[in-house]
């Protein structure tokens, strides 16, 4: 026990009697005592240092504070309840911190630069993937000796297996972080990266040649059309976008990789006790929403599948699991998409912490940067996240079922958008934007297809600079506190597989 430790304890001995004789009315009261137990639980919190044999790295893309908020309360209510006072899984993990997401050239970040400073350790410039900031975006040939280590390469070196798993392209900027190396995000095949270009290949190649290399073991999401030629047809009888000749698909095939396009294929691969590298390519762009989701398999069960694979490995694994969804939604202004796919996360998240041992086992759950997403008036309890905001029943817990009204009469939603194509503004004649508010329903609002309202008018809702949070259990956990960099993640997790 270290010397803090005791210190603390004896603290609490010593105010423990002060309390005591104080008689205090609201004792029973269930909110009172539901704290005395959370502190209990705190004090009783031990870290774990023990070396983590794997390592989960749960990203919802665009999920920060404000989002996680937002589908907090939607699964709530969807189990009946208010949402407010709901966990999800992550939330009762004994870890957290704030995560400042700035990147070196942007107070506001895309994926790129994010995902790369929770899979290398430092932070770089926006649209760059593992490629430090001395480089210029796009400078093909300044890139040579500028790429940095990831973490997927530290680990497969220690003999680990390596997943990657989203539901958005694998190319796509989040799951790219984990294998790849470039100066644009958006060189996802061939036909994007310039001719002059010797220094890298496209992303698509390059996941490829991780798998080939021994680095990728398991990759699983969308984005199969940079993967094969225009003169390939694929399961959905769509072609792909390649020029340069390559069937990558056919190659993986060729090093002994399972493929998989539909679901009744991914329920066919052999994951448990296999050695064999898995390529599931579930769409030729990103994969669906969970709201519009058939004939291709969940988040959840991706994830099951590929923990079922990686455990194979007696050393261990590292996975990097994206909701990717999540982000486009929110871009969308299409706030029920988002929450759908919020909640289809949070069952990944439930299925990784049925199937691992926290003791040896450090699942991290967070986002790489948050949106303008926002929450309006004094919303009375029960007011549902994609609905009206209704007014406080000053005579009981739930709202009146009255919508609260602005300053123009009408109502308006829980939660909107500083900027999107829901903007109230519109694009006038003389190219001046004008308007008001239309007028919405609870019914309306909360129609899955319904565009939340936005103020400025944009053509895709944005980012947002704000600090994010992370999630913690397992080995190490104990190190995410207070306000932290966001590439200070990667440290942590590498402190877990390393620590003596």
């Amino acid at each position: 026990m270290t010397r803090t430790l005791l210190a603390g304890v004896a603290a609490i001995a010593l105010a423990a009697p002060a309390f005591a004789q104080t008689t205090i009315a609201q004792a029973d009261d269930p909110w009172f005592t539901a704290a005395q137990e959370v502190i209990a639980a705190h004090m009783a919190n031990q870290p774990n240092t023990n070396r983590a044999k794997n390592v989960i790295l749960f990203t919802g893309d665009g999920n920060g504070v404000g989002t996680n908020y937002a589908i907090r309360l939607f699964e709530g209510q969807l189990n009946g309840g208010t949402g407010d006072d709901f966990v999800q899984p992550h939330e009762a993990f004994p870890n957290s911190a704030l995560v400042k997401t700035y990147t070196t050239n942007g107070q506001t970040p895309d994926s790129a630069p994010t995902a790369s400073a929770m899979n290398t350790g430092v932070k770089s410039k926006n649209t760059m993937i593992n490629v430090s900031d001395a480089v210029a975006v796009n400078d093909c040939a300044g890139m040579k000796g500028h790429e940095l280590t990831t973490f997927a390469e530290i680990v497969s070196g220690m003999g680990k297996s390596v997943g990657v798993i989203s539901t958005a392209r694998l190319t796509h900027a989040t799951p790219a972080a984990v294998y790849s190396k470039t100066v644009n995000r958006n060189w996802e095949d061939n036909t994007a990266v310039p001719e002059d270009c010797t220094n890298q290949e496209d992303i698509a190649a390059q996941l490829i040649a991780a798998m080939k290399a021994g680095t990728i073991d398991v990759a699983m999401g969308g984005g199969r059309r940079h993967f094969i030629g225009t003169d390939v047809t694929d399961a959905e009888g769509k072609t792909g976008k390649r020029t340069d000749g390559r069937n990558l698909v056919e190659e993986a095939q060729a090093m002994g990789a399972q493929y998989a396009q539909t679901e009744e294929e991914f329920l066919a691969l052999t994951t448990a006790g296999s050695n064999a590298p898995i390529l599931g390519l579930f769409e030729p762009s990103h994969m669906m929403y969970e709201q519009d989701r058939t004939g291709e398999p969940s988040l959840a069960e991706m994830t099951e599948a590929a923990i079922k694979t990686l455990s194979s490995n007696e050393n261990g694994f590292y996975m990097s699991v994206e909701a990717g969804r999540i982000d486009h939604a929110n871009h969308d202004g299409n706030l029920h998409r988002t929450l759908t796919d919020g909640v289809a996360f949070n069952a990944a998240i439930r299925k990784a912490m049925e199937m691992t041992n926290p003791e040896d086992t450090l699942i991290i759950v967070t986002a790489d940067h948050e949106h303008a997403i926002a929450f309006n008036g004094y919303c009375g309890r029960g007011s549902h996240i994609t609905g009206l905001c209704m007014d406080i029943n000053d005579n009981g817990m739930m709202n009146t079922g009255e919508p609260l009204l602005g300053a123009d009469g009408k109502p308006y939603t829980v939660a909107g958008y500083l900027n999107g194509v829901g903007s109230v503004l519109t694009e006038q004649a003389d190219g001046t934007y004008a308007g008001s508010r239309p007028d919405v329903t609870d019914e309306e609002a909360m129609d899955a297809d319904y565009i939340q309202q936005a103020l400025i008018p944009t053509s895709s809702e944005t980012h947002s600079g704000e600090d994010v949070a992370v999630f913690a259990q397992g080995p190490w956990a104990h190190l995410f506190n207070g306000v932290i960099e966001q590439n200070v993640i990667f440290h942590v997790m590498n402190q877990a597989v390393t620590a003596e």
